[in-house]
């Protein structure tokens, strides 16, 4: 008996049969498509100009003096990009190391292994050639190992392996100057939109409700010249550290950290009011690519639209009078995207409202009016990507 369509996809691109029938609902015929798309990286690798250590003519200038083939993008001034190249063939090598999902993401394009995301490396000898596979056994790079089994399991941490084959590859900024000194931060192009659309101005109060690692957070703080009143809350300290440490790198110096469940956040502190605010939540991040596998189910969508909500509820309740919030997901469920717009318009004293800047595509139908929410798919702008844009209802 021959399998069905989506047990077919759902083997082929090592996506689960719930994920492959929520991209058939959404995109139909062009599912497959859709599945491809997923499975590589977007031709443009995408980073910001911090105008608050440098501006984009310098960064410009300065990274294509060292080879670097930077291009402008055209319609947001701080954006800048290097070309994604492959898909490269990658010889056999029968030495093997295993990586977990998001290191596996990470060398399918380049990137080095580091120690803390080594699943496996049984034997492993410094200096060895050695294979790089996902755990689902995809062999997606090679490199030559920078440390032994032993100091590995022992250290947990430290460059482990340089890769030295990959299918795609991306130059990598993260050992430049001008990364070190904090004059760029990796970022993709929908989430600087987000920063865009939020527009925060000097003077306004800005709360930043999930904030590390600190991309969008240290966005706000550029684009008012660190001149709001911005608050960074995120639950654990760790998040919190890393975000400081992204911030103290770019300059950012008008946002106070503090760790906090946000979903509480109006209970605990009654009496902040903002202008602003903005809602970037754990979704299930299927609109994060190239993807080596995906595994969400219905139940975890389900489950991350409910917890969604709640960020939701709190800012409007410390939202000033006609204040606004942004909300972004790295994702293109319907229930993480215009089902929670549908719940915040229904139940948050919350209206869409146009945006400023619109790069993506208009939402699905499960919203009153779609045109007002932008969508970025896959297939077309290279990522999955939301975002809604709201205003407080309320007398002036």
């Amino acid at each position: 008996m021959s399998a069905l369509p989506s047990d077919r996809l759902a083997d082929t691109y090592r996506f689960s049969l719930d994920v492959v029938t929520l991209l058939h609902n959404l995109y139909g015929t062009d599912v497959e498509r859709v599945l491809q798309a997923m499975k590589r990286p977007h031709g443009r690798y995408y980073f910001r100009a911090n105008t608050l250590k440098s501006d984009t003519d310098r960064v410009y200038t300065q990274l294509s003096s060292k080879g670097f083939k930077v291009h402008r993008d055209q319609r947001v001034e701080e954006a800048l990009y290097l070309e994604v190249e492959g898909p490269y063939a990658i010889s056999p090598c029968p030495k093997t190391l295993t990586v977990d999902k998001f290191t596996a993401e990470a060398v399918l394009q380049g990137a080095y292994v580091y120690a803390p995301g080594i699943v496996d490396c049984k034997g492993l000898r410094y200096g060895e050639k050695v294979a790089i596979l996902d755990e689902k056994g995809w062999h997606i790079a090679n490199g030559i190992a920078e440390m032994g089994e032993a100091s590995i399991l022992e250290l947990r941490k430290g460059l482990a392996v340089g890769v030295t084959e990959s299918v795609y590859r991306a130059p990598s900024l993260g050992e430049t100057e001008e990364y070190l000194r904090g004059e760029i931060y990796l970022q993709s192009l929908p989430a600087m939109v987000t920063g865009r659309v939020l527009d925060p101005q000097p003077k306004d109060v800005v709360v930043d409700f999930n904030c590390a690692p600190g991309g969008k957070l240290s966005h706000i703080c550029q684009l008012t010249r660190n001149g709001a009143e911005v608050y960074g809350m995120d639950r654990t300290k760790a998040k919190i550290a890393e975000t400081r440490n992204n911030l103290n790198r770019l300059g950012c110096k008008n946002a106070v950290l503090t760790i906090q469940d946000t979903r509480y956040l109006d209970r605990d502190h009654p009496n902040l009011k903002a202008d602003k605010c903005l809602i970037d939540p754990p979704c299930s991040a299927l609109g994060v690519i190239p993807k080596v596998y995906d595994e969400t189910t219905f139940q975890k969508i389900r489950a991350l639209a409910e917890y969604q909500k709640q960020f939701l509820s709190v800012a409007s309740r410390i939202l000033k009078p006609h204040g606004r919030v942004a909300y972004s997901v790295c994702t293109i469920s319907i229930g993480e995207c215009e089902e929670v717009v549908a719940f915040a318009e229904a139940h948050c004293d919350l209206e869409l409202v146009e945006q400023p800047l619109y790069l993506g595509s208009p939402g699905f139908n499960a919203v009153s009016r779609p045109s007002l929410v932008q969508r970025f798919h896959p297939h077309i702008h290279g990522a999955g990507y939301f975002i809604a844009l709201f205003e407080k209802k309320g007398k002036s």
